[in-house]
Protein backbone atom coordinates (compact mmCIF):
# COMPACT_ATOMS: atom_id res chain seq x y z
CA UNK A 1 0.00 0.00 0.00
CA UNK A 2 1.58 3.63 -1.10
CA UNK A 3 2.33 5.95 1.79
CA UNK A 4 0.06 8.73 1.73
CA UNK A 5 1.31 12.04 1.74
CA UNK A 6 0.00 15.82 2.16
CA UNK A 7 -1.22 17.03 -0.84
CA UNK A 8 -1.76 20.56 -2.71
CA UNK A 9 -5.04 19.88 -4.30
CA UNK A 10 -5.58 23.82 -5.58
CA UNK A 11 -2.65 25.93 -6.72
CA UNK A 12 -4.49 28.91 -7.86
CA UNK A 13 -2.04 31.77 -8.91
CA UNK A 14 -2.19 35.32 -10.67
CA UNK A 15 0.31 36.49 -13.18
CA UNK A 16 3.07 37.49 -10.75
CA UNK A 17 2.12 36.20 -6.98
CA UNK A 18 3.64 39.29 -4.35
CA UNK A 19 2.28 36.87 -1.58
CA UNK A 20 0.50 33.59 -0.71
CA UNK A 21 -2.60 32.84 1.24
CA UNK A 22 -2.33 28.88 2.64
CA UNK A 23 -5.90 27.32 3.61
CA UNK A 24 -6.21 25.13 5.77
CA UNK A 25 -9.50 22.70 6.11
CA UNK A 26 -11.19 21.89 9.07
CA UNK A 27 -10.97 18.01 10.49
CA UNK A 28 -11.79 16.26 14.12
CA UNK A 29 -9.98 15.60 16.76
CA UNK A 30 -9.17 12.55 16.70
CA UNK A 31 -9.14 10.27 13.22
CA UNK A 32 -7.10 7.93 11.33
CA UNK A 33 -9.19 8.00 8.16
CA UNK A 34 -7.42 9.46 4.98
CA UNK A 35 -8.92 12.90 4.04
CA UNK A 36 -10.28 12.64 0.09
CA UNK A 37 -12.67 14.18 -2.21
CA UNK A 38 -15.37 12.95 -0.31
CA UNK A 39 -13.99 15.23 3.02
CA UNK A 40 -16.63 17.78 3.77
CA UNK A 41 -14.10 19.54 6.14
CA UNK A 42 -11.80 19.68 2.06
CA UNK A 43 -14.80 20.70 0.27
CA UNK A 44 -15.80 23.50 2.35
CA UNK A 45 -12.22 24.67 2.11
CA UNK A 46 -11.87 23.87 -1.56
CA UNK A 47 -15.51 26.64 -1.83
CA UNK A 48 -13.48 28.90 0.23
CA UNK A 49 -10.33 29.23 -1.49
CA UNK A 50 -12.47 29.00 -5.12
CA UNK A 51 -14.30 32.07 -3.94
CA UNK A 52 -11.78 34.02 -2.62
CA UNK A 53 -9.15 33.85 -5.55
CA UNK A 54 -10.68 36.28 -7.82
CA UNK A 55 -10.59 38.88 -5.08
CA UNK A 56 -6.83 37.90 -3.88
CA UNK A 57 -5.83 37.34 -7.03
CA UNK A 58 -6.82 41.02 -7.80
CA UNK A 59 -4.41 42.15 -5.74
CA UNK A 60 -1.17 39.94 -6.71
CA UNK A 61 -1.99 36.87 -3.97
CA UNK A 62 -2.20 33.47 -4.96
CA UNK A 63 -3.98 31.12 -3.27
CA UNK A 64 -3.06 27.08 -2.54
CA UNK A 65 -5.37 24.86 -0.44
CA UNK A 66 -3.23 21.95 1.69
CA UNK A 67 -5.19 18.79 1.85
CA UNK A 68 -3.98 16.52 5.37
CA UNK A 69 -3.01 12.90 5.00
CA UNK A 70 -5.56 12.47 7.72
CA UNK A 71 -8.95 13.24 9.10
CA UNK A 72 -7.81 14.05 13.01
CA UNK A 73 -5.70 15.81 15.10
CA UNK A 74 -4.61 13.11 16.94
CA UNK A 75 -2.41 14.74 19.63
CA UNK A 76 -0.17 12.16 21.26
CA UNK A 77 3.04 13.13 23.77
CA UNK A 78 5.52 13.82 21.72
CA UNK A 79 4.39 13.76 18.54
CA UNK A 80 3.81 16.75 16.23
CA UNK A 81 -0.09 16.57 15.58
CA UNK A 82 -0.73 14.84 12.38
CA UNK A 83 -2.05 18.36 10.34
CA UNK A 84 0.39 20.43 11.61
CA UNK A 85 3.49 18.08 10.22
CA UNK A 86 1.40 18.53 7.39
CA UNK A 87 1.37 22.01 7.00
CA UNK A 88 5.16 22.44 7.88
CA UNK A 89 6.09 20.76 5.04
CA UNK A 90 3.12 22.65 2.79
CA UNK A 91 4.98 25.80 3.79
CA UNK A 92 8.71 23.84 3.08
CA UNK A 93 7.28 23.40 -0.35
CA UNK A 94 6.09 26.96 -0.85
CA UNK A 95 9.48 28.47 0.64
CA UNK A 96 11.08 26.48 -1.67
CA UNK A 97 9.27 27.05 -4.72
CA UNK A 98 8.13 30.26 -4.71
CA UNK A 99 10.37 32.17 -1.11
CA UNK A 100 7.08 34.56 -1.23
CA UNK A 101 4.98 36.13 2.06
CA UNK A 102 2.49 33.43 3.39
CA UNK A 103 -0.67 34.31 5.25
CA UNK A 104 -2.46 31.22 6.71
CA UNK A 105 -6.12 30.72 6.19
CA UNK A 106 -7.81 28.04 8.47
CA UNK A 107 -11.03 27.28 9.44
CA UNK A 108 -11.84 25.33 12.50
CA UNK A 109 -8.91 22.63 13.06
CA UNK A 110 -7.09 24.28 10.49
CA UNK A 111 -7.18 27.51 12.08
CA UNK A 112 -5.49 25.91 15.00
CA UNK A 113 -2.77 23.98 12.53
CA UNK A 114 -2.20 27.20 11.51
CA UNK A 115 -1.28 29.12 15.01
CA UNK A 116 0.78 25.79 15.65
CA UNK A 117 3.15 26.63 12.54
CA UNK A 118 3.02 30.67 13.10
CA UNK A 119 6.77 30.42 13.49
CA UNK A 120 7.77 29.39 10.05
CA UNK A 121 9.86 32.52 8.78
CA UNK A 122 7.52 32.97 5.46
CA UNK A 123 4.07 32.78 7.63
CA UNK A 124 3.43 36.68 8.61
CA UNK A 125 -0.06 36.03 10.09
CA UNK A 126 -2.75 33.38 10.77
CA UNK A 127 -6.58 34.31 9.91
CA UNK A 128 -8.44 32.26 11.84
CA UNK A 129 -12.31 31.44 10.77
CA UNK A 130 -14.95 29.66 13.56
CA UNK A 131 -11.38 28.63 14.97
CA UNK A 132 -10.52 25.33 17.56
CA UNK A 133 -8.17 27.24 20.06
CA UNK A 134 -8.59 25.10 23.08
CA UNK A 135 -7.96 27.20 26.47
CA UNK A 136 -4.15 25.56 26.81
CA UNK A 137 -3.35 26.10 23.55
CA UNK A 138 -0.11 28.46 23.63
CA UNK A 139 0.03 31.82 21.88
CA UNK A 140 4.00 31.70 21.57
CA UNK A 141 4.07 30.72 18.09
CA UNK A 142 2.52 34.20 16.84
CA UNK A 143 5.13 36.28 18.42
CA UNK A 144 5.56 39.80 16.18
CA UNK A 145 2.66 38.13 13.69
CA UNK A 146 -0.86 39.18 12.71
CA UNK A 147 -3.83 36.93 14.39
CA UNK A 148 -7.27 37.69 12.81
CA UNK A 149 -10.05 35.71 14.54
CA UNK A 150 -13.88 35.52 13.71
CA UNK A 151 -16.38 33.17 15.01
CA UNK A 152 -20.09 33.16 15.39
CA UNK A 153 -22.28 32.95 18.79
CA UNK A 154 -24.26 30.17 17.82
CA UNK A 155 -21.51 28.05 17.02
CA UNK A 156 -21.71 24.52 18.94
CA UNK A 157 -18.66 22.83 17.53
CA UNK A 158 -16.00 25.27 18.31
CA UNK A 159 -15.93 28.00 21.37
CA UNK A 160 -16.53 31.69 20.39
CA UNK A 161 -15.28 32.49 24.23
CA UNK A 162 -12.19 30.04 23.80
CA UNK A 163 -11.11 32.25 20.60
CA UNK A 164 -11.53 35.71 22.23
CA UNK A 165 -10.37 34.42 25.56
CA UNK A 166 -6.94 33.25 23.21
CA UNK A 167 -7.16 36.69 20.76
CA UNK A 168 -6.83 38.74 24.49
CA UNK A 169 -3.64 35.96 25.42
CA UNK A 170 -2.02 36.72 22.02
CA UNK A 171 -2.14 40.60 21.73
CA UNK A 172 0.50 40.68 24.34
CA UNK A 173 2.96 39.51 21.27
CA UNK A 174 1.26 39.90 18.26
CA UNK A 175 -1.19 42.49 16.52
CA UNK A 176 -4.32 40.57 17.32
CA UNK A 177 -8.18 41.28 16.66
CA UNK A 178 -11.30 39.19 17.45
CA UNK A 179 -14.28 39.78 15.52
CA UNK A 180 -17.76 38.94 16.29
CA UNK A 181 -19.54 37.08 13.29
CA UNK A 182 -22.67 37.43 15.49
CA UNK A 183 -25.92 34.56 15.41
CA UNK A 184 -24.13 32.53 13.21
CA UNK A 185 -23.02 28.88 13.31
CA UNK A 186 -19.78 26.84 12.65
CA UNK A 187 -19.34 25.86 9.08
CA UNK A 188 -19.72 29.40 7.23
CA UNK A 189 -23.05 28.49 5.60
CA UNK A 190 -24.84 31.64 6.90
CA UNK A 191 -24.04 35.32 6.51
CA UNK A 192 -21.37 33.67 3.97
CA UNK A 193 -20.56 36.73 2.20
CA UNK A 194 -19.56 38.41 5.40
CA UNK A 195 -17.29 35.22 6.33
CA UNK A 196 -15.81 36.23 2.67
CA UNK A 197 -15.28 39.93 4.04
CA UNK A 198 -13.38 38.69 6.93
CA UNK A 199 -11.41 36.60 5.59
CA UNK A 200 -10.39 39.06 2.72
CA UNK A 201 -9.72 41.83 5.01
CA UNK A 202 -7.59 39.92 7.37
CA UNK A 203 -5.68 38.66 4.21
CA UNK A 204 -5.03 41.70 3.15
CA UNK A 205 -4.10 43.46 6.85
CA UNK A 206 -1.57 40.28 7.18
CA UNK A 207 -0.07 40.42 3.59
CA UNK A 208 -0.31 43.39 1.73
CA UNK A 209 1.18 46.01 3.83
CA UNK A 210 4.48 43.80 3.83
CA UNK A 211 4.61 42.93 0.36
Amino acid sequence: MSEIRPLFTDVLLPEDPSGLVLLLHGGAQQGARPVDARSLSWRRGRALARRLHPRLAAEGIGTVLLRYRVKGWNAATGVPPAPVEDARWALAQLEQEFGLPVAILGHSMGARTGVAVADHPCVRGVVALAPWLPADEPVGRLHGKVLRAAHGRHDRITSARATRAFVERASHIADARYTDMGPVGHYLLRDIGRWHDVAIAGIRETLVRTT
